[in-house]
Parts: C-alpha cells; sequence; structure tokens
C-alpha cells in the first residue's frame, strides 16, 4: 500500500572539503546529532524521451536507508514536493504505475540514471529532543543508463521533520493561499540555517534535484553534423495570429488535463472540479473558435471531453450537492430538524460518493480516456488550421467573443418572457450554459484582447453564477424530494426535507428576480465595444 509524504527540503552546494558550520545558533536548534553514514543505491526510471523528467516527476528504486522501495515525486512548489512510497518490488507497483497514466499512456519506463550515494546524516532537534530536521551530506555518483556517461559531486540536503512539514502544509491550508510557498515554523528553520550557511559561503543548488543534475551533467554528445534527422516542419501559427493565441489556450487545457489526471487518482481537494473544467474549456473552444480549427476535426474530440466530463462530473455534483444540503440542515433550529436528519443526509451523500468516485477512477483507467489524450496530441502537433488562423488575432478573438455573447442574449431574452414553472428552469439552464461558453470565450481571448476581456469574462460570470445557483436549487428540489419520499418510506417525519424544499424554491425565485440587473450589467454596450477597440 502506498503511502504520501509532504517533502520541503532544500540543497546546497558543497565539495568533499566544505564543513558544515555551527547549526545550534539557529533558534530553535538545541542539538545536532550525528546519525552516521548510510549507502543508497537509487535507479531513477522515466520514458525515453524523459517527459517525467520534463514535468519535474520523479521515479527511483532505491535500496538502503530507513525508507527503500519505490517512490514517485510530484513538485508542488519550490523546495516542495508530495512523495508517494511503495514496498522495494523488482516491478513498478500498479498504484505507482496508475498515477502515471496521463504521461506514460500505453508506453513503458525505462531506467535512465542509477545514483549510489553515501550519505552523511545529521539530526537537528529540539530542547525536547524533538526532530526538526534532516541535514545531510551526500557523496554522489551517478551514471547514465545503459552504460552512458558518469559524473560525480557533494551536495548539502536539509529536509524537515515529517512532523514539522505536516504542521506547515496544515498552515498553509488554513490560510487559504493560493500558492504553497511554505509559510510555517519550519520555513522559519529552514531560512534561519540557510543564513547560516550563506555566511560559511554555502550557497543553494544550481539543480532542483539530484536527477536534474545527473541529466544535465550525463547527457549524451549531441549528434554529429549530418547525422541529425531531418526536424518536422513547423506547423505552429506565428505570434499575433488568431491560430497561435487559440492553440496556446487548447495546449493550456491539454497540460492541466494531463497535470490533474494524478491529482484526481490521489482524491486531492478540487482536482476533480479543475480536470472538468479543463475538458469543458477545450470543448468550449472549439466551438466558439471554429472559425480558426476545423470543426470536422474537432467536432469528435469536443464528443469525447463531454463524455470525460460528464463521467468527472458525477462525483463532483454529488460533492457540491452533498455540501449545500449540510449547510442548509445546519442552518436550521433544532426545533426543525425533525427525525435522524444529519444521519439520512449522510448515507444518502456516502452511497452517491462511492458511486462517483468509482466511475471516475474507471473513466481515468479506461482505453478511451487514453485515446482522447493521444487524440488531443495529435491534434496539437498537427491542427487542423482554417484561413482565419492566419489573420489577426484581436479580429478574429473579439468576433468570436460577441458572437458567443449574441447567443447568450438570445437566451436569456428567451427566459425573461417565460412564466415561473419547468419551462423556465430549463430556459435558465440553457442559458447558463450559454453564458459559460461565452466567459470561456473571453478567458481564452484575454491574452490578445487584454483589460476588456477580463472586464467582459467578470460580468458574464456573474450571469453564470446567478443562472448556476437556479440550476444547483432545480437539482437540489429533486434530492429533497427524494429524501423526503426514502425518509416517509422510513417510518422517519418528512417535514424537514418539505422545510428544505419550499426555501429552495424560494432561493429560485429570488436568483430569477435578480436576473434582469445582472443581465443589464452583462449586455452594457460599453463592455461590446471595448472588445473591438
Amino acid at each position: 500500500m502506498a503511502e504520501t509524504k509532504r517533502e520541503i527540503e532544500r540543497k546546497y552546494e558543497a565539495t568533499g572539503e566544505t564543513r558544515v558550520p555551527d547549526l545550534t545558533r539557529v533558534p530553535g536548534v538545541s542539538a545536532v546529532g550525528d546519525r552516521g553514514v548510510m549507502e543508497l543505491d537509487a535507479v531513477y526510471y522515466d520514458t525515453p524521451d524523459l517527459r517525467l523528467a520534463a514535468d519535474g516527476l520523479t521515479l527511483r528504486r532505491r535500496t538502503g536507508g530507513d525508507d527503500e522501495g519505490w517512490h514517485l515525486k510530484f513538485p508542488v512548489a519550490s523546495g516542495i514536493r508530495d512523495e508517494i512510497r511503495a514496498p522495494l518490488a523488482d516491478t513498478l507497483p500498479g498504484e505507482l504505475a496508475g498515477l502515471l497514466r496521463s504521461r506514460i499512456r500505453d508506453g513503458e519506463v525505462v531506467p535512465v540514471v542509477r545514483l549510489r550515494s553515501a550519505r552523511d546524516v545529521r539530526h537537528l532537534v529540539d530542547g525536547n529532543g524533538t526532530l526538526l530536521a534532516e541535514l545531510s551530506v551526500d557523496t554522489v555518483r551517478a551514471e547514465r543508463l545503459p552504460g552512458g556517461a558518469e559524473a560525480s559531486w557533494t551536495e548539502i540536503e536539509v529536509e524537515l521533520a515529517d512532523a514539522v512539514a505536516d504542521a506547515d502544509a496544515k498552515a498553509a491550508d488554513d490560510t487559504d493561499t493560493d500558492t504553497d510557498t511554505g509559510t510555517g515554523t519550519g520555513t522559519a528553520i529552514l531560512d534561519a540555517i540557510e543564513k547560516r550557511f550563506k555566511k560559511a559561503g554555502i550557497r543553494p543548488s544550481a539543480s532542483a534535484s539530484k536527477l536534474a543534475r545527473a541529466l544535465a551533467e550525463t547527457e549524451p554528445d549531441a549528434p554529429a553534423r549530418g547525422t541529425a534527422p531531418e526536424p518536422a516542419p513547423d506547423t505552429t501559427p506565428a505570434p499575433g495570429t488568431a491560430g497561435h493565441a487559440v492553440l496556446a489556450y487548447v495546449r493550456k487545457q491539454a497540460d492541466a488535463i494531463v497535470e490533474l489526471d494524478p491529482a484526481v487518482r490521489r482524491d486531492l481537494p478540487d482536482a476533480v472540479h479543475q480536470m472538468r473544467v479543463a475538458c469543458r474549456r477545450m470543448r468550449s473552444a472549439f466551438k466558439t473558435y471554429r472559425e480558426v480549427l476545423d470543426r470536422a476535426v474537432t467536432d469528435p474530440v469536443g464528443a469525447e471531453l463531454k463524455w470525460l466530463a460528464g463521467e468527472l462530473g458525477v462525483a463532483r455534483d454529488q460533492e457540491v450537492m452533498s455540501e449545500r444540503l449540510r449547510d442548509r440542515v445546519d442552518a436550521l433550529p433544532r426545533t426543525l430538524r425533525l427525525g435522524p436528519v444529519r444521519g439520512r443526509l449522510r448515507t444518502w451523500s456516502a452511497a452517491r460518493a462511492r458511486d462517483g468516485r468509482r466511475r471516475t477512477l474507471a473513466a481515468l483507467e479506461s482505453a478511451r480516456y487514453l485515446a482522447l489524450l493521444d487524440t488531443v496530441d495529435e491534434l496539437l502537433a498537427d491542427p487542423p488550421l482554417r484561413k482565419a488562423a492566419a489573420r489577426d488575432a484581436r479580429t478574429v478573438l473579439a468576433r468570436a467573443v460577441l458572437k458567443d455573447h449574441d447567443r447568450l442574449a438570445a437566451r436569456v431574452d428567451r427566459a425573461l418572457a417565460l412564466d415561473p414553472g419547468r419551462d423556465l428552469d430549463v430556459a435558465l439552464h440553457e442559458a447558463r450554459k450559454a453564458a459559460k461558453r461565452a466567459r470561456y470565450a473571453a478567458e481564452a481571448a484575454r491574452p490578445t484582447l487584454g483589460k476588456p476581456a477580463r472586464k467582459f469574462a467578470k460580468r458574464v460570470k456573474s450571469v453564470q453564477s446567478l443562472l448556476g445557483e437556479h440550476q444547483d436549487g432545480v437539482v437540489a428540489r429533486e434530492a429533497l424530494r427524494e429524501l423526503g419520499i426514502q425518509a416517509h418510506a422510513a417510518g422517519e417525519s418528512a417535514f424537514t426535507w418539505g422545510l428544505l424544499h419550499g426555501r429552495e424554491e424560494a432561493a429560485a425565485e429570488s436568483a430569477e428576480r435578480s436576473l434582469p440587473k445582472a443581465w443589464a450589467r452583462a449586455s452594457a454596450p460599453e463592455i461590446r465595444a471595448a472588445l473591438t477597440r
């Protein structure tokens, strides 16, 4: 069974003559204990074209030390990685192989580098003897595989103890920072150690990892002139063209899907949502910018993206709905919660969450999903460009955004003309989908159109959010009706579920009343005109 740990470390250049300064002068460090020298032997694996290294991932099988086994590391931020460990085995464990699926597809990983290190370990502890960090002086011998060049060097590595690293990670989560750069006690210790090193003339390493340094220092010689294969023809549209702008956006979404795959498999917070959004954004771009990319090619890809987003949506929609209903129940006074309301909601949510999780993982393990990833790669390598792809990006993208806005306007106007009821609910849902597409269109155009596109997207997003809240209420009423029926059948009071149903109806009516004002802001003439200036 694989386990995960947060690795927070810093690396420094050293030589055989480098002496580590006295670190008991670092605040919080009371003693430095010598733990002896251990011999480590690690073989690093990658695809033949080094796809993992290109994305900052490392995969190794290591013997020696107290953590021998298979280690897969994902970058989180500078000096911070998540390390997933699996027991020592002759072949790559299936759980780790799954986390690499989006990158290696049906291919295999092969040995690329062997590192043998003599690690001189010291423990930095506080006044209670609690481990704060581990410092090691590593004498490294690298060998390119199979049978390639060799290199050797010495480096110093300082890694926070697991408990300290976990505390820092929790502190970062509690502050809701956008980037997990570390601001806790552990980071302060590392900063103080670095300050001591700087005074001693010890500088940070130029390489992010041992593997990166080994690959750089053992890289095979370039082929002799005249022996290199002919480069493939460059199909990239020129900067400033519509094709260049649209393909950059599509490529960004494709990269996001690949990068989020292991996060979804690990069930990390918000990963399913972000992967689903990337699918929707790419599919939306294919529709919006059909003047640029040939829909005869992109429509089948869009259909597969719709399938994948749908499979991901089962888990995501259930997560959102469960949270919504929990909040509604928690907001009720105890006197209005009749019967085992919380227990029934937990049971209902758990059953659907399990089903959603199973469907998500089944989709990511399917041949259909891998074929989709390959197809997207092929599309980006040889894009189906139309004539408009060579035209000025500002003109083409602005026209496409305005066209999607016209489409949204037609749907909003239709909804505003309807009386409350089922037809209105459907019309508002269709308007919501159009708002999302118009917003994505503006976001894709933002690097080209700048501030006007940002303002446009912000106004349309407010309409989308309002319509999304309305649709969530429609779905919530269906769920509450189901819960009420289940409660009644079990001999429980259905009063609370009926009460919440009524409150959802009231919230939906409020959203309907707010729509004209929100739409007036999103359809102001100056918002549209700014896109074409």
